[in-house]
């Protein structure tokens, strides 16, 4: 058997769950009009029975009914209506008077059945509510008194009203299937369409988006999260075409360079000392080759998230001397002006390697931008509970408009104005996932002439 369609399965579950509700609907109208009928006759029985009590009188113990001719001119007016028959029994269940629209036929005495307790038994072929009554005077049981109602137009009626709910039952069922199956058509219209956009994008077409409903409901919302899953797929790649792009140019471009540099040595015989000169002029492009391809893994693993973090105690005190110490030659061969001022000791719960990352990134450009006997100032502080680390410099500076823009892979502000500037242009897009990674929070501020401050935040709990 072929699996429903997700219209129909609506529709069956709808259907099961209505059909459930109006079959108890049903046996509640059921049970309340048989109990309303039977409560009727019943009440209808006892007040014959408190009647014929009173029409009846004990003469030498035998029973004796009071103006006869009323009672049965009575009871053959009211057969017609709603037939009662009565009948009376002396202590040996004889009878003794019987009502005339019984005729020839008897009501029977049910031994098994209590005093004053209605219930239902046949007299011929028609069902009636019987009760049986003791006759007792003086505490002296003298006979009984069986009082009888037909119940066949009743049952007729609760037979028509069980015939028509078992015929309405199915009918109901199949109607609202339909009305369930077509709003459900309608209502998964927009699931449908959403289907035939999605079937149209692709990895080379993904500018189409799905056209949101005007009523904000649970479609609106899925509409709207597919449209930012594909605005977010669609960056992603374009944000890869380009990586990849500007990855392939930057690594072809000292590959070129040292090519370049080789050929030229091979085709006549030099001296020493240009041989000396162009193999150094090499290992300087095969070290910024190293340097970009380990920035280029660095960033890799950050753009998939996949960097493992360890939480550890972090000395920033020492992480920012130990970076120092790293780049103390070109500090000294630029004649750089470096202040570290710290208040005390400064401790953070992060990882250690990423924060130094971090560090070595933003400091590096501090000394790279910053002209000779230029000034690079580093300042530890606390605010609010929380680590600062404040590093400024006197610098080329960045525009304004750049001020974004550098934290884009390979972006360099201005580099042809500053071609001994060495770099790959990775460093503040590493810092920035870096940042994010560890909940850094990251500030830069800039200016052509005066320089470049950038702010980390740490919180105390930083993981």
């Amino acid at each position: 058997m072929s699996q429903l369609s997700f219209k129909n399965r609506i529709a069956v579950n709808y259907i099961i769950t209505t059909g459930l509700l109006i079959l108890v609907v049903f046996f509640a109208i059921y049970t309340i009009v048989k109990h309303t009928v039977y409560s009727r006759i019943d009440e209808d029985i006892k007040v014959e029975v408190q009647n014929h009590f009173k029409e009846i009188k004990i003469v030498n113990g035998v029973v004796i009914l009071v103006d006869k001719e009323e009672w049965e001119e009575r009871e053959h007016n009211t057969v017609s209506v709603n037939p009662v028959f009565v009948q009376f029994l002396d202590t040996n269940k004889k009878i003794v008077e019987k009502s005339p629209n019984l005729k020839t036929q008897t009501l029977v005495f049910h031994d098994s059945v209590e005093n004053f307790e209605l219930f239902d038994t046949k007299i011929g072929s028609n069902t009636i509510r019987q009760i049986q009554v003791p006759l007792s005077i003086k505490s002296k049981k003298i006979g009984y008194l069986i009082i009888g109602m037909s119940l066949t137009n009743s049952r007729l009626v609760l037979n028509n009203l069980f015939d028509i709910m078992c015929l309405a039952f199915p009918a109901i069922l199949v109607l609202l299937f339909l009305i369930a199956r077509f709003f459900a058509g309608r209502s998964i219209k927009p699931i449908n369409a959403i289907t035939n956009t999605s079937k149209t994008i692709t990895k080379d077409n993904l500018k189409t988006r799905i056209s949101l409903p005007k009523t904000r409901d649970e479609l609106y919302t899925l509409s709207k999260t597919i449209n930012d899953l594909l605005n977010r797929i669609q960056e992603a790649i374009e944000r890869e075409k380009q990586f990849t792009s500007d990855a392939s140019h930057e690594l072809r471009t000292p590959l070129t360079v040292i090519k370049g540099t080789l050929e030229v040595l091979i085709r006549k015989p030099r001296e020493t000392w240009e041989y000396e000169e162009k193999i150094n002029f090499c290992i300087e492009e095969v070290d910024h080759l190293n340097m970009l391809v380990d920035q280029l893994l660095l960033l890799a693993r950050f753009e998939n998230e996949k960097q493992h973090i360890v939480p550890e105690s972090v000395y920033l005190n020492a992480l920012i001397l130990d970076v120092l110490t790293l780049y103390s030659d070109k500090i000294n061969n630029k004649k750089l002006h470096i202040k570290f001022d710290a208040e005390g000791d400064y401790y953070i719960q992060s990882d250690t390697y990423l924060i130094l990352t971090i560090l070595r990134n933003i400091i590096s450009n501090a000394i790279n931008y910053t002209n000779t006997e230029g000034k690079v100032s580093i300042l530890l502080s606390k605010e609010n509970n929380k680590t600062i680390c404040t590093i400024k410099d006197n610098g080329i500076g960045i525009d304004k408009e750049d001020l974004e823009t550098v934290f884009n892979p390979f972006y360099r502000s201005k580099s042809s104005d500053h071609p001994e500037i060495k770099g790959t242009g990775l460093g503040l897009s590493i810092v920035k996932r870096i940042s994010e990674l560890l909940h850094v929070k990251f500030k830069i501020a800039s200016k052509i002439g005066e320089g470049t401050t950038v702010i980390l935040n740490f919180d105390e709990d930083e993981k």
